[in-house]
């Protein structure tokens, strides 16, 4: 081998090592994806804040187990079959119970009508979503800890364990999974073959994607839920390109939400987790977000900072401030649709970029779509507080359910990072 070849090789194996802080930046935004999404998870979709002051006899300040009881549920009008809230058509089959959720569906069909989304979950313990992304990312170190092979060899094999994972009885401990869950197994079970392998499933989502973005979108998949399994594509190209890192998570979000209508929002979150995981400053960057045309441009900016403003007023931790972030989340978009969702989530980014906890726990205290919006919040939050030097508190570590399983992966992700 000449020379020149060799300095060609080791510079592309340059290029493809993390640095120390990127690494730490990385790890912290995975303990905080989590920490949010945990935290929020016995409060997910309260849209009276006052129902968990009620319900837990004080607004959350930390870990705790759900009620069995939920004042606005609406599980049993959800759709077992699909996406949406339209019912069970008894023709078709029920994807709940018969192809994912294989025990839950006695809760979709009760006719009691409080059910908790996720009863019978532990204190500390992350919803679907969350867990789906941290199988995301096992695939990823199992398959290419170095990080090495190509983005569709890597998507392939994600996509292949997202199946045997949600198709596997007893494989985690929801009881609700959001519309792109149902709609993606909907599809796949009613193909002409049981697609399984990476290959197969490959050629199967991007016929899927083809055929639904032909006909009409599907408003239950544009959603702030699909930041969750996007986010483990940013972690594993932080160290690239910021158009690199977009265009891989973008790839991939096609394979499991067919929504054209949702790629600049995913553009938007990627390039902004990436900017901070690099350490670019979480405000300044937040700002830029918000002045995007798909959000508002620099109107949106104007009112976020206002809201911000207003909630400052008041002393840390009075009701007064609690109150004005409620406000400004309800205002915004405390539901799922992506529009309002991601305005909610970059004002708390904005308000909270130097307060982990403060954040989170606000986060979860302005109810909503607080779970999927906290484990967007909580991954900037994370990587923010590594860049500044500050460590996440350990009791969001501790206390987390699955503290072994996360700090298994971060030590064989660490390792590899650093071959």
């Amino acid at each position: 081998m000449i020379a020149s070849e060799i300095s060609t090789r080791n510079l592309c194996s340059a290029m493809i090592k993390m640095t120390e802080k990127v690494i730490k930046a990385r790890e912290a935004a995975i303990w905080g994806m989590l920490a949010a999404d945990a935290v929020a998870m016995p409060v997910h979709w309260y849209y009276n804040p006052r129902d968990i002051y009620a319900g837990y006899g004080g607004w959350l300040t930390g870990f705790v187990a759900p009620n069995k009881k939920h004042p606005s549920s609406i599980l049993t009008l959800s759709a077992v079959d699909g996406s949406g809230r339209t019912g069970w058509n008894p023709k078709s089959q029920a994807v709940v119970g018969n192809v994912i959720l294989h025990d839950k569906l006695k809760f979709w069909q009760s006719n009691d009508r409080s059910i908790h989304y996720h009863q019978g979950m532990k204190a500390g313990e992350n919803t679907l979503n969350a867990v789906t992304a941290m199988e995301f990312l096992k695939t990823m170190q199992r398959v290419d800890p170095e990080a090495t092979k190509s983005e569709e060899e890597v998507r392939g094999a994600v996509l292949e364990g997202y199946v045997k994972f949600m198709t596997t009885p007893g494989s985690h401990n929801d009881t609700y999974a959001e519309s792109f869950h149902r709609s993606f197994f909907k599809d796949w079970a009613s193909a002409d073959e049981k697609y399984t392998t990476a290959k197969d499933l490959l050629k199967f989502t991007e016929n899927r994607y083809k055929e639904k973005t032909k006909g009409k979108s599907d408003s239950q998949l544009v959603v702030i839920g699909a930041l969750v399994p996007a986010l483990p594509w940013i972690l594993r190209n932080s160290h690239k390109s910021e158009n690199d890192c977009a265009r891989s998570t973008i790839d991939f979000i096609k394979c499991t939400h067919p929504e054209r209508a949702l790629t600049p929002f995913i553009d938007i979150y990627a390039r902004l987790l990436h900017a901070v995981i690099n350490g670019r400053d979480l405000k300044q960057e937040v700002l830029q977000a918000l002045s995007h045309s798909e959000l508002g441009g620099p109107r949106k900016r104007e009112i976020v900072l206002r809201y911000a403003e207003n909630a400052a007023a008041h002393p840390a931790g009075s009701t007064g401030r609690l109150e004005e972030y409620q406000s400004a989340v309800s205002d915004l978009g405390m539901a799922c649709y992506i529009e309002g969702a991601l305005s909610s989530m970059l004002m708390l980014a904005y308000a909270f970029a130097d307060d982990f906890e403060g954040g989170i726990l606000m986060n979860a205290n302005c109810g909503g779509e607080n779970c999927h919006r906290g484990a967007a919040l909580g991954a900037l939050l994370g990587a923010h507080a590594a860049n500044k030097g500050r460590d996440i508190p350990q009791k969001y570590k501790d206390r987390l359910y699955f503290k072994d399983s996360v700090m298994d992966l971060l030590q064989q992700m660490n390792n590899s990072s650093k071959m």
